[in-house]
């Protein structure tokens, strides 16, 4: 699957997320162009990504930072923390 994320760094937060099926790769590359370009014109200083997972709970565990805030992301779940340590 593709996703097109939009993120508001300032804020920490995700504007929006929408998905794709492989097949649709076009469609979301002409979408994150047409959306870079609407913000760029608003003087919006948002990321866009398009990001490429199995599924979205994949895309949640590999782009934390993206569905989680600042207090989530220092603080991570037991069971993250115990697979960090056991990769080391």
């Amino acid at each position: 699957m593709i996703f097109l994320i939009q993120y508001d760094r300032q804020e920490g937060r995700m504007i929006s997320i929408e998905s794709f099926s492989d097949s649709e790769r076009s469609k979301a590359q002409d979408l994150l162009l047409t959306l870079e370009l609407q913000l760029n014109q608003n003087g919006t200083d948002n990321e866009v990504v398009l990001l490429e997972a199995e599924s979205e709970d994949a895309l949640r565990i590999t782009h934390r930072r993206y569905f989680e805030d600042l207090e989530e992301l220092l603080n991570p779940p037991s069971s993250i923390r115990e697979s960090s340590l056991h990769s080391r």
